[in-house]
């Protein structure tokens, strides 16, 4: 199972087919990718900048993974997600979960993903025709995390 933090742009394809090579066993992969909006908070958006504590946020990830992989029999899994200036449409995050069945690895793949949002040191900046503001935690984000703890 793999993180990266990265500002370099990743290829969904070539991490799917790394997960899935030499791998039979896999019936399924739940993939995620975010994607930079142009607008936010009802204003238009020009450029995000996320920044986070190296060292710290790819402990926190793989936490987020491991946790997953506790809950889920997860054939692997990898967690690549950006940091530096993005623009619109650029990619931000990808969360890939191998399972053997499609319920695990959608199930799984959700929990990364919700928790990523609430519990890795991630900081955003976003720049708006009115000036750069950072971006609050979202309630919505809190209450998803908040679904999967018992």
């Amino acid at each position: 199972m793999q993180v990266r933090v990265q500002e370099n742009d990743f290829e969904v394809a070539t991490e799917l087919a790394a997960i899935r090579r030499n791998r039979p066993q896999i019936g399924a992969i739940a993939c995620f990718v975010g994607l930079v909006r142009d607008i936010s908070e009802h204003s238009e958006v020009s450029e995000l900048t996320l920044e986070h504590y190296p060292g710290m946020t790819e402990k926190a990830l793989q936490v987020i993974v491991d946790q997953a992989a506790q809950r889920w029999p997860i054939i692997d899994a990898r967690v690549v997600h950006r940091v530096g200036r993005l623009r619109p449409s650029d990619q931000i995050v990808l969360v890939a979960v191998a399972t053997e069945h499609r319920g695990d690895a959608f199930a799984a793949c959700e929990f990364i993903i919700d928790d990523l949002k609430t519990r890795a040191p991630f900081w955003k900046r976003e720049v708006t025709p009115s000036g750069a503001r950072w971006v609050e935690a979202r309630q919505a984000d809190e209450q998803a995390s908040e679904r999967w703890r018992p």
